[in-house]
């Protein structure tokens, strides 16, 4: 929910930049296709990234009580997700795998624009929205591409006349430890990236959840810290949280009374914690919706309160009096080969690039990680290259002509 758009702040390192280039156990290319799909052991980012960091050991935020306090310490852990609906509404986010015979398309881009990831993305023309068969609130939706093992996520989506539309948008590399821009926001108000975040019944049946959850409270600081890069509030209160705050179940809480699938959930709150990432209801954990989920099983979880957390240390909190700076990615020398086709052929476009973290070509291509890609335009078009670190983006374009 974003009840409050300011400028963003911060980037999506995790609390350690620069991990081995590779997601953790699984693959990618073992995901299954279709919608709310078994990744079968996948996790996004490498194994240092901060949705992954076993935090477990982490000393206590000497700031913790007060924290937990203001968010409510009265406050039930909630699981946000579940079986069946809710008001004709499924409950929880809704996620969907495709694989490269997905068409990309475009996305037009109503709010965020200048915070946002362009299209082409491939996004089915059924794709799930939020509160599915009638989507409802933040109307995300959440596409993962098992060829390319990039992830798609849309906030506020709309699919009017047979073309998407949304409010903010963001692709995410899934091999590394990739940023967003310092001051930008993604399609979750932390500007962290929601997939990851969300409990799934497949990892839940497999037995382990080796990443944080995502979490929400009422009112968040004009500030953040890392993993989040955005925050969503006007308020300078000290005692109120952070985006990406962390917060740990605390290892005294003792979990063998409660079901397994709920052992299962808890266990991964006390090793490694709940990021906040958005403002809404206290203590919401975020999960996508299957039937397979016991819904009164899951209603346990509400026996625990806020007072069992604990917030963890974290690294610097950022306001807006101490946004990091830095140089943007250097982008030179794109040029097409041809730079003039007849109908039907291709041309290549070539770029140097330097001191960037995640490269789209629009139209037609989408995210790459080189510095080249093929085009086949049916018309005269002019490509853009959007080259993006924790700093911000370099563009640059150059078209294509049909004769």
């Amino acid at each position: 929910m974003r009840a409050f758009h300011c400028v963003a702040v911060a980037g999506l390192l995790g609390l350690i930049l620069g991990g081995p280039v590779r997601a953790q156990d699984g693959t990618c290319a073992g995901i299954d296709l279709g919608q709310e799909a078994n990744l079968h052991g996948f996790i996004p980012f490498p194994p240092d990234n901060a949705w992954n960091t076993d935090i477990s050991a982490l000393p206590v935020d000497p700031n913790s009580a007060n924290y937990i306090s203001f968010i409510g310490a009265t406050s039930p852990l909630h699981p946000d997700f579940g079986s069946g609906l809710y008001a004709g509404s499924s409950i929880g986010i809704p996620y969907q795998v495709v694989d490269s015979t997905q068409p990309k398309v475009p996305i037009k881009i109503v709010l965020y624009k200048n915070e946002s990831d362009p299209g082409p993305m491939p996004i089915p023309a059924n794709a799930l929205i939020e509160g599915y068969p009638k989507p409802t609130g933040d109307r995300h939706v959440l596409v993962l591409d098992k060829d390319g093992c990039w992830l798609y996520e849309l906030y506020h989506s709309f699919l009017k006349h047979g073309l998407w539309q949304a409010d903010s948008t963001a692709i995410w590399d899934m091999t590394i430890n990739e940023q967003r821009p310092y001051t930008w926001t993604s399609a979750d108000a932390a500007g962290l990236a929601i997939f990851p975040g969300l409990v799934r019944y497949d990892e839940v049946a497999a037995g382990a959840i080796n990443h944080a959850i995502r979490i929400t409270v009422p009112v968040t600081r004009e500030a953040f810290t890392l993993p989040a890069t955005h925050w969503a509030s006007s308020n300078t209160d000290p005692n109120a949280p952070p985006m990406g705050l962390r917060l740990r179940l605390k290892s005294s809480v003792n979990l063998t009374g409660f079901p397994p699938n709920d052992q299962v959930i808890l266990t991964a709150l006390q090793k490694y914690g709940a990021i906040i990432a958005d403002n809404g209801s206290a203590m919401f954990i975020s999960g996508a919706p299957n039937d397979s989920w016991n819904n009164d099983e899951l209603a346990l979880i509400e026996s625990l309160k806020g007072s069992d957390f604990e917030v963890v240390m974290s690294g610097p909190i950022y306001t807006p009096t101490n946004v990091p700076t830095g140089p943007k990615p250097t982008l030179s020398s794109l040029v097409a080969n041809p730079s003039s086709i007849s109908a039907g052929q291709s041309s290549t476009l070539t770029w140097n690039v330097a001191n960037t973290i995640y490269t789209i070509v629009s139209p037609e291509i989408g995210p790459v990680r080189g510095t080249s890609a093929i085009v086949k335009p049916a018309i005269t078009t002019t490509y853009k290259v959007y080259a993006t670190n924790q700093y911000g983006r370099t563009t640059k374009s150059v078209t294509v002509t049909v004769q």
